[in-house]
C-alpha cells in the first residue's frame, strides 16, 4: 500500500514517475514525508520545480530524512525552496506558500 489519495490519471508521465518514485523511497519514513508532499502539490509544479524533486529523489533516504529532521545540515545545493516547502509540509501536515 502507497497511502496515495489521488489519482495519477490527470498527470504527464513525467509526474506520474515523480510521484510513484516520491511513495517508493527505500524508507517507509520517507515514502509518508516526500510522498505525502508530492502528492499535494505535482500538479501545481513547473518545470524548474519537477527538476528539482527529481534530484532530490535521488539522494539516499537517511540523508534526506536526517536534513528534514534537522539532524544534520543541509547541503546548500539541496537548500532549494522545493526542499524548503516539503520539510515544511513535513511539519505543518499540508502545503505552504514559502
Amino acid at each position: 500500500m502507497t497511502g496515495l489519495t489521488r489519482t495519477s490519471a490527470d498527470l504527464d508521465p513525467r509526474r506520474k514517475r515523480i510521484l510513484f518514485r516520491a511513495w517508493h523511497r527505500g524508507i517507509r519514513e520517507m515514502d509518508l514525508i516526500m510522498g505525502r508532499y508530492v502528492e499535494s502539490v505535482i500538479a501545481e509544479l513547473g518545470e524548474g520545480d519537477l527538476a528539482t524533486l527529481e534530484t532530490l529523489i535521488e539522494i539516499d533516504d537517511h540523508d534526506l530524512f536526517a536534513w528534514i529532521n534537522g539532524d544534520r545540515q543541509v547541503p546548500e545545493a539541496h537548500d532549494t525552496t522545493i526542499f524548503r516547502a516539503m520539510q515544511a509540509f513535513h511539519t505543518h501536515d499540508k502545503p505552504l506558500d514559502l
